[in-house]
Protein backbone atom coordinates (compact mmCIF):
# COMPACT_ATOMS: atom_id res chain seq x y z
CA UNK A 1 0.00 0.00 0.00
CA UNK A 2 1.29 3.46 -0.86
CA UNK A 3 0.13 6.35 1.32
CA UNK A 4 -0.45 9.63 -0.53
CA UNK A 5 -1.19 13.26 0.16
CA UNK A 6 -4.46 14.64 -1.22
CA UNK A 7 -2.36 16.25 -3.97
CA UNK A 8 -1.30 12.75 -5.12
CA UNK A 9 2.37 12.63 -4.08
CA UNK A 10 3.57 9.60 -2.14
CA UNK A 11 4.14 10.29 1.57
CA UNK A 12 7.79 9.65 2.47
CA UNK A 13 9.92 9.92 5.60
CA UNK A 14 11.59 13.32 5.79
CA UNK A 15 9.06 15.14 3.61
CA UNK A 16 8.57 18.77 4.48
CA UNK A 17 4.89 19.47 5.03
CA UNK A 18 2.40 21.97 6.38
CA UNK A 19 0.18 20.60 9.12
CA UNK A 20 -2.65 22.96 10.01
CA UNK A 21 -0.62 25.63 8.14
CA UNK A 22 2.43 25.08 10.36
CA UNK A 23 5.76 23.74 9.00
CA UNK A 24 6.47 20.14 9.88
CA UNK A 25 8.16 16.97 8.73
CA UNK A 26 7.14 13.36 8.19
CA UNK A 27 8.88 11.46 10.98
CA UNK A 28 8.02 8.00 9.63
CA UNK A 29 5.58 6.16 7.39
CA UNK A 30 4.11 2.73 8.16
CA UNK A 31 2.50 1.00 5.20
CA UNK A 32 3.37 -2.68 5.77
CA UNK A 33 4.66 -5.11 8.39
CA UNK A 34 8.46 -4.89 8.49
CA UNK A 35 9.41 -7.02 11.48
CA UNK A 36 10.10 -4.04 13.78
CA UNK A 37 7.77 -4.40 16.78
CA UNK A 38 7.53 -0.64 17.37
CA UNK A 39 6.57 0.12 13.74
CA UNK A 40 4.44 -2.98 13.23
CA UNK A 41 2.34 -1.93 16.24
CA UNK A 42 0.94 0.94 14.16
CA UNK A 43 -0.14 -1.48 11.40
CA UNK A 44 -1.88 -3.73 13.93
CA UNK A 45 -3.40 -0.92 15.96
CA UNK A 46 -4.60 1.20 13.05
CA UNK A 47 -5.29 -1.53 10.48
CA UNK A 48 -3.48 -0.03 7.55
CA UNK A 49 -0.68 2.06 8.97
CA UNK A 50 -0.29 5.78 8.54
CA UNK A 51 2.24 8.56 8.98
CA UNK A 52 3.80 10.31 11.99
CA UNK A 53 4.06 14.06 11.60
CA UNK A 54 6.45 16.22 13.63
CA UNK A 55 5.22 19.79 14.09
CA UNK A 56 6.98 21.15 17.18
CA UNK A 57 5.29 24.55 17.52
CA UNK A 58 1.76 23.40 18.48
CA UNK A 59 1.27 19.66 18.07
CA UNK A 60 4.53 17.82 18.71
CA UNK A 61 4.12 14.37 17.19
CA UNK A 62 0.81 13.43 15.55
CA UNK A 63 -0.01 10.08 13.96
CA UNK A 64 -2.55 10.11 11.15
CA UNK A 65 -3.85 6.68 10.22
CA UNK A 66 -4.20 5.66 6.58
CA UNK A 67 -7.95 6.23 6.56
CA UNK A 68 -7.59 9.77 7.91
CA UNK A 69 -4.94 10.56 5.30
CA UNK A 70 -7.49 9.91 2.56
CA UNK A 71 -9.45 13.05 3.37
CA UNK A 72 -7.41 15.35 5.60
CA UNK A 73 -6.96 18.79 4.14
CA UNK A 74 -4.77 19.78 7.08
CA UNK A 75 -1.68 18.00 5.73
CA UNK A 76 -0.02 19.58 2.69
CA UNK A 77 3.08 18.38 0.86
CA UNK A 78 5.78 21.06 0.49
CA UNK A 79 8.99 19.29 -0.65
CA UNK A 80 11.12 16.18 -0.41
CA UNK A 81 13.93 16.08 2.14
CA UNK A 82 16.45 15.34 -0.61
CA UNK A 83 15.39 18.17 -2.94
Amino acid sequence: MVLKYLSGEEIRKGDRVLFHYEPGEIEFVVDKIIGDAAMDWYMHEFGGGGAMIKEPKHFGLVFLDAESLLDTEDLEFVSRADS
